[in-house]
């Protein structure tokens, strides 16, 4: 597993970037991080561009996130976290290593499967993939995604980067992810983000996860869309991390 690293303080968070982004959707989260003590450890996820292998399975990349974590940072961190299917690989880290996180910070998380959105992904990639390396048309899915101006040029670069296959694997891993029961004694300190502008579903999986995880805390932002507090609001990880959500 490929990982970018900011900062050098005493305290280790690992942070895991969304579907189709990369270690770059927790840029502004990582410098302030960074900048309170933390020393950030971005991982790549496969399938992705600058990834090590192609993308295999939620738990294949949660597999090689407790190796990486046992090897470089001593079998545990002071923080998890992760957005969307990033996420989701953070959960499942949670759920088959216990303790292996003193915090978690888990941003727009489905955990409630989408049996009908997973059958339209291959038909839908196919239709939109010949595109993908069209500007205007990796304009218009920047634009719909709400990402800050400066990440164009690396959103435009790694989508490109992404290989049809790889895109549909972990589209599909995506919207077939079930929460895991195991997450009830995972022992992390979790703070749960949800956007009020996300579908309905993943405001019910933040609930539904928020019941499963017994020292978790959930936070349900009404104006905020998919994945936006790792991208516009930075402070509000520095805030769960350090207990004041």
């Amino acid at each position: 597993m490929v990982t970018h690293t900011l900062g050098s303080g005493l305290r280790t968070a690992v942070l895991l970037h969304g579907g189709g982004l990369s270690w770059w959707n927790y840029r502004a989260v990582a410098d302030l991080l960074a900048a309170n003590g933390y020393r950030v450890v971005l991982p790549v996820l496969d399938g992705h561009a600058g990834s090590d292998r192609p993308f295999t399975s939620i738990e294949d990349n949660a597999s090689e996130l407790v190796a990486l974590i046992d090897r470089e940072l001593g079998g545990h961190v002071d923080a998890l976290g992760g957005v969307s299917l990033g996420a989701q690989v953070a959960l499942e880290a949670l759920a088959r290593r216990p303790r292996i996180a003193e915090r978690a910070v888990i941003e727009s998380a489905l955990v409630l499967p989408m049996r009908a959105a997973r059958a339209l992904v291959a038909p839908a990639v196919a239709l939109s993939y010949p595109l993908v390396r069209r500007p205007w048309f990796t304009r218009a899915q920047f634009a719909s995604l709400h990402l800050p101006e400066e990440l164009y040029e690396p959103y435009y670069r790694d989508s490109c980067a992404i290989s049809k296959r790889d895109m549909i694997a972990f589209m599909r891993a995506n919207s077939s992810y079930r929460l895991k029961p195991e997450l009830a004694g995972c022992g992390a300190r979790a703070t749960i983000l949800v956007g009020g502008k996300e579908p309905r579903i993943m405001v019910r999986s933040a609930r539904a996860l928020a019941k499963a995880m017994p020292d978790s805390t959930l936070v349900e932002r009404p104006g905020w869309r998919h994945g936006e507090a790792s991208l516009w609001h930075p402070e509000v990880y520095l805030e769960a991390l350090e207990g004041r959500p």
